[in-house]
């Protein structure tokens, strides 16, 4: 099943002239697919019933075009490879003269939200998808990020009350933020907006966390690694370029 949507840009969607900022597409992206699983029956407020809830492990973002302040966009989403595991998600963004551009891809499981381990996609949760097979990338299946041998910069971050979701830990949206924030000025000044989108999510952040977000220039792209203080575990790795 595709499942379709139209959003219209607004003031917080925007920034460097005046175009569609990376964060609001991907969160139009999380939006399309959260009304997708509301129609499935697996949606937010389904949870209380089905005591299950979807946890983002990664997005891999191409931007085409960028359209500006006040434009209507149309996205195309759908579920692929459903396994017993995990599940990946694809869109496709359309500007008003119906020119792509931008699409993405996602990976994505589920979770009982009392034990929280994650569950097995029965034959009703897949049959519920009606999932596609059909891929918006050659290379369907995210790669793995490096993690580079040395960083050059690194900020400490604490987790406020804002970076929290209704999980109980930091919402995927934040991460891309933090990683802004460690870019070093001239990165940051020139070289966005980044065409290209890439993050991992590998251990949840908490309320209150202290972080250590480290940079690198890592074969040719801006690679951010998130670690705990201690530095002894890695929350997600963030790649623009």
């Amino acid at each position: 099943m595709i499942f379709e949507h139209d959003f219209e840009l607004g003031v917080k969607d925007v920034g460097k002239y005046d175009m569609i900022k990376n964060r609001a597409i991907l969160e139009m992206l999380e939006n399309i697919g959260a009304y997708h699983s509301d129609v499935a029956g697996y949606g937010i407020n389904d949870i209380p019933t089905t005591h299950l809830a979807w946890i983002l492990l990664a997005w891999k973002l191409k931007v085409l075009a960028r359209p500006k302040y006040g434009q209507k966009l149309h996205i195309k989403t759908w579920g692929k490879d459903m396994t017993k595991i995990f599940t990946y998600r694809d869109f496709e963004i359309y500007d008003e003269e119906n020119k792509l551009c931008a699409i993405a891809t996602s990976k994505w499981a589920l979770i009982n939200i009392n034990t929280r381990k994650m569950v097995r996609l029965n034959d009703d949760i897949i049959t519920s998808f009606k999932p596609e097979n059909i891929d918006i990338f050659q290379n369907k299946k995210i790669e793995k990020i490096k993690v580079p041998d040395s960083f050059s910069k690194s900020i400490v971050y604490t987790t406020s009350r804002r970076d929290i979701d209704i999980n109980g830990h930091m919402h995927n949206l934040y991460y891309l933020d933090i990683a802004y924030n460690a870019l070093p000025d001239d990165v940051y000044i020139n070289d966005r907006p980044f065409n290209n989108v890439e993050i991992q999510y590998k251990k949840e952040i908490k309320l209150g966390d202290k972080l250590i977000c480290k940079y690198s220039l890592y074969d040719n792209k801006h690679i951010v690694a998130i670690y705990n203080k201690e530095e002894n575990i890695l929350h997600a790795l963030i790649s623009l370029y």
